[in-house]
């Protein structure tokens, strides 16, 4: 019987996904892996892998076409079938595709249910601009699950495969064709650095431009312009002296750099912040205006979200993968989740479960040199913390004028959770506590 790929739901928010680019077309044959189409959604741009053999009988959905979640996209005959006879059959028989595929549980999570099963989406920010397709800036390889296991029982190397899915991603038939032609891994070369910065040309003038906003842009634009309008938001500044924190992170590291483990000053802050809320459980809270009165909830759990953004040329976005448990957790826990959270959301995309449940959230921009920022509050959390850089400047230091390094952290507050004392109260902790870095190891 025809199989109907519908539309799946990937979040608790989405409603209708927008086929981006098809790679397919009516008559090609598919299999297990390959990838149908690039779906965007109100979080990220998706991969439509599909999950049987078959023929592609029907594209539903025209590229650029906003589809509603449970609706059909393509119809695939299988094997013996009549490709058009298919078609025209919609595949009612066997996709009886249950309407709620993909409504979210009560705990926020995605699901895609159809009875056919036939195809899943993957989270995808593969665009690149290195030599190969399948290559990122950083020597990423992106390629589908079963492209990699294919190359790996081959000896294949995928550097050296140009990919023909979506953004540049290797896909199985890829990995065949350089079967076919009889590639394998060489041996190992260094790599070599190469400046990517792109000038314009002398003389060269900006032109009027309008972008359509992307699905996920769209979303994060109608939140932050919620969260401005709905939370009075207000801001306390502290700066910090860090030279302890940088001579302790820069002896810990010599240590542990046989270990593989390589600690940031995003990791101490992190462990800080989450430790300072046993001291003041209000910044760990929620506004709860169900309730009539509305009411302040304190969470149990300290679930630090750590914001991350995602590169321009795969979509842009900022997503915020959560550390659950966040106050249990040592500097090497916290460094090691950080650092898989980060790769996962920048290769191939965080899932539902990765993201929700935060309580307090932090977002720096040190390592691009902001020295100073205001951040809006992500919610339902009652504050975030903005980070800059930690800069030399000149400070006075018992008497003395000498150079020191000093990182400015801001926090942006829901004034009917946090007023200005809790605020600076909770900041002067944290404070102390990166002031006085041993502290952390314990």
């Amino acid at each position: 019987m025809p199989i109907t790929v519908t539309m799946p739901r990937l979040s608790d928010t989405m409603e209708v996904g927008t086929v981006i680019q098809w790679h397919v077309k009516e008559g090609d044959t598919v299999s297990p892996g390959d990838v149908l189409a690039d779906i965007e959604t109100d979080k990220a741009t998706m991969e439509l892998e599909a999950f049987d053999e078959g023929t592609i009988a029907k594209l539903a959905a025209k590229q650029g076409d906003a589809v509603k979640v449970g609706d059909p996209i393509v119809i695939i005959a299988e094997e013996g079938e009549d490709v058009s006879e298919a078609a025209k059959g919609g595949g009612q028989a066997k996709a009886e595709t249950k309407a709620q595929a993909g409504q979210a549980t009560n705990e926020g999570k995605a699901s895609t249910t159809a009875s056919s099963a036939s195809a899943t989406a993957t989270l995808s920010n593969g665009s690149t601009n290195g030599s190969h397709a399948g290559e990122s800036d950083g020597g990423r390889i992106f390629a589908s699950p079963l492209a990699k296991k294919i190359a790996g029982e081959h000896n294949v190397d995928l550097s050296g495969i140009d990919g023909t899915g979506p953004s540049g991603r290797i896909v199985k038939k890829d990995v065949e064709q350089a079967l076919e032609r009889g590639a394998t891994a060489p041996a190992a070369q260094p790599r070599q650095a190469r400046l990517e910065v792109e000038l314009p040309p002398i003389g060269a003038s900006l032109q009027d431009n309008t972008v359509a906003l992307s699905n996920m842009r769209g979303t994060i634009a109608k939140r932050l312009v919620e969260s401005k309008q709905t939370i009075p938001h207000y801001q306390v500044t502290v700066e910090v002296d860090m030279d302890a924190l940088l001579d302790l992170r820069e002896q810990l590291n010599e240590q542990l750099e046989s270990q593989g483990v390589k600690l940031t000053v995003n990791d101490f802050l992190v462990r800080a912040c989450a430790l300072a809320m046993h001291r003041h459980p209000f910044v760990n809270s929620s506004w709860d205006g169900s309730k009539n009165p509305p009411a302040i909830r304190q969470h149990g759990d300290v679930n630090i979200g750590v914001a991350v953004a995602l590169p321009e040329e795969r979509g842009g976005g900022l997503v915020v993968p959560v550390l659950r448990g966040t106050d249990r957790m040592g500097l090497r826990t916290i460094s090691s989740e950080t650092r898989r959270l980060a790769k996962k959301a920048r290769e191939k995309g965080l899932s539902v479960e990765d993201m929700e449940a935060s309580t307090f959230t932090i977002s720096n921009l040190g390592m691009f040199g902001v020295a100073h920022f205001t951040a809006i509050i992500n919610p339902p959390n009652a504050c975030i913390l903005a980070v800059g850089a930690a800069r030399e400047v000149p400070i006075v230091r018992d008497g003395q004028l000498m150079i020191g390094s000093v990182m400015s952290m801001t926090m942006s507050s829901d004034h009917r959770i946090v007023d200005g004392a809790m605020a600076a109260q909770y900041l002067n902790t944290v404070k102390g506590m990166l002031e006085a870095p041993a502290t952390l190891l314990v």
